[in-house]
């Protein structure tokens, strides 16, 4: 192996690297490996081995291709996961907001379609569950409503993820982030020493106000037996 501190060596590791990494960009997108050519080309006394650094090399690329072989994916980060506003979530607003990433394609925020029909068919939800999914994202910040749709035009709703930026005309905007605002409602709760009159059993039965006064039921032994008149 030539040495690398050596003029010749540095032009021998420069082949060896830009034949190791698949483009251009590769080598300023890795820290490791320009650290290490450096101190390779400098003669620093703490260099690897040439044959270590280009397994490292390859190591790297390779996690960086199987990177985009695997293609988009949802980031949850621990601060959404732990929100009031995403453990209030039902399960089918949850598959739903997954749902909507599938069909963000990096730079069409604000004009996500997707229809009733098509989540409940994709999903396996009925028409109503996914409605109410659809509110309660909205409701709890993940989701808002751009543009309404027409069903007479046949134009599905156009919505915005909350968690990811809009790309406007001539501006980006960044993620507004909504659900951060959002918090459960709070219930009424009374003194737990004088319960509220509704919910006290009443001893007698309320008195009729409206109508006749209605008449007491006599015993059957103090009927006569017979008409009147006769004795």
């Amino acid at each position: 192996m030539k040495n690398p501190n050596s003029a010749r060596g540095a032009r021998a590791f420069r082949v060896t690297l830009d034949a190791t990494l698949t483009s251009p960009s590769d080598a300023t997108n890795c820290p490791i490996a320009t650290q290490k050519m450096s101190a390779a080309i400098i003669g620093h006394p703490s260099v690897t081995p040439m044959s270590v650094l280009k397994s490292d090399l390859e190591g790297l690329i390779m996690s960086k291709s199987k990177r985009r072989s695997e293609g988009q994916y949802v980031p949850l980060p621990y601060s959404q996961l732990k929100s009031h506003a995403w453990r209030a979530l039902s399960g089918a607003a949850v598959k739903l907001w997954l749902e909507l990433h599938t069909r963000f394609n990096g730079s069409n925020n604000g004009r996500l379609t997707l229809s009733f029909a098509e989540a409940a068919k994709a999903l396996g939800m009925g028409k109503a569950t996914v409605q109410r999914a659809f509110s309660q994202l909205v409701d709890h910040g993940f989701l808002v409503l751009e543009k309404e749709g027409t069903w007479y035009s046949r134009r599905a709703h156009e919505w915005r993820l909350t968690t990811k930026s809009v790309d406007r005309v001539g501006r980006r905007e960044i993620a507004t982030h909504d659900w951060h605002n959002w918090r459960p409602p709070k219930t009424k709760r009374g003194s737990r020493s004088e319960p509220s009159a509704s919910s006290v059993v009443p001893f007698e039965n309320p008195k009729d106000v409206l109508g006749s006064k209605p008449e007491p039921v006599r015993p059957i032994f103090d009927r006569s037996v017979g008409s009147e008149t006769e004795h």
